[in-house]
């Protein structure tokens, strides 16, 4: 990885132990993919490594950014696309849908806590949608609605969510006489 890089790149123990949980839960080979603050690319990545069908990763700072085109050329990827912009923007704006949404925010940032909700009140994540949310132990997503599990590993944490079941309005029950 090239020394201008800021990113932290997710630990080579938790991304393992991560593709291994995934791999007994999930079909790679269909899978269509978000990955949120990209960082290096590596989960993306990964993913496409395993089958998965479509990547898309969002990251905002340009040499990463060219860092993951560069890679990716080199590899001969043609079911990766990279978005150069702002993760929250992109959640707010896009209209996809997505199998699976990982997203790796920087642990310092402050909105991280309001990811699963912005993500899960979003169109992005099919039905039966699985969202994973890296993050610090300073974090804690139990309480959530759409909350499933955290893995820890080391210094890593990873929470899984389920996509939120929409909402069924009652029929207006109103009878005209």
């Amino acid at each position: 990885m090239p020394t201008n890089l800021k990113a932290r790149p997710t630990t080579d123990f938790a991304k393992e132990n991560l593709f291994n949980v995934l791999a007994n839960h999930i079909d790679f080979e269909d899978l269509v993919v978000l990955d949120l603050f990209s960082g290096t690319g590596s989960i993306s990545f990964e993913f496409l490594s395993r089958g998965a069908k479509q990547v898309t990763c969002v990251e905002q700072y340009a040499p990463h950014v060219k860092f993951i085109k560069e890679v990716a050329e080199k590899l001969k990827v043609d079911n990766l696309t990279v978005i150069t912009g702002d993760a929250y923007r992109f959640i707010k704006s896009s209209i996809g849908k997505f199998d699976l949404i990982f997203t790796d925010a920087p642990y310092a940032d402050e909105r991280l806590g309001t990811l699963p909700d912005l993500i899960l009140k979003s169109t992005l994540l099919a039905k039966d949608g699985l969202l994973i949310v890296e993050h610090s132990k300073t974090n804690e997503f139990s309480s959530h609605p759409s909350y499933k599990e955290t893995r820890e590993y080391g210094s890593v944490n990873f929470s899984f969510f389920k996509a939120l079941e929409p909402e069924v309005k009652e029929a207006d029950q109103t009878v005209d006489k």
